[in-house]
């Protein structure tokens, strides 16, 4: 934990990036429990497999723009002239088989709604307890309920969303909480009690 002038302990990744800091201080690990929202954090959570999360937040803007808002609905009529054009938007990541998976993504999240759902289907998966972490080293980078639900929404027919990807979006989403017991935004999802 580094401690910043505003004398509040943040995790190192959070702790000099401005737009990190309040990424961490005002977004991440608060519960995301509306359609949009959700599609919006598996679709990013994808672009960022392999890169850092700082390269995401920067693009955030230009993402949105790109895919509609995150409309599902938009984004599943998406063919191959719109897949073209966004290969050539420089404000995203250009990687095709991430497109084509929101694009997928997108349809999926459409045929969810016969069954409840993106919103309660996933967070059908929040586990009965979550991680304990005193330090950046106790913090999991997948969980059975990572494992589990990366199964499940690959049966739906997503793409790119692995058990360590999914352990990502569950804890950007707050359902679980890996905040370091010490930080100050430890129990503030409001999920999770803050002894937890």
């Amino acid at each position: 934990m580094i401690v910043g002038e505003d004398g509040l302990a943040r995790p190192a990744w959070a702790a000099t990036d401005p737009l990190m800091r309040d990424y961490y201080d005002q977004e991440w690990g608060l519960p995301v429990t509306d359609e949009q929202g959700l599609y919006e954090r598996i679709c990013l959570e994808g672009f960022q497999a392999g890169l850092s999360w700082a390269t995401i937040l920067r693009k955030r803007p230009a993402f949105r723009a790109a895919f509609a808002g995150f409309d599902p609905d938009a984004v599943a009529l998406f063919g191959a002239p719109e897949v073209e054009r966004l290969m050539q938007d420089p404000g995203i990541i250009r990687n095709r088989l991430k497109i084509l998976a929101a694009v997928k993504n997108a349809q999926a999240t459409q045929e969810l709604r016969n069954d409840g759902g993106l919103v309660d289907f996933v967070w059908s998966f929040r586990p009965a307890s979550t991680p304990k972490p005193q330090a950046i080293t106790d913090i999991p980078t997948q969980s059975e309920e990572s494992v589990a639900l990366s199964k499940a929404l690959r049966k739906r027919g997503f793409s790119f969303v692995g058990p360590t990807t999914m352990f990502a979006l569950m804890e950007a989403i707050g359902m679980v909480d890996t905040h370091l017991l010490q930080s100050h935004r430890r129990g503030s999802s409001g999920v999770w009690p803050i002894e937890a």
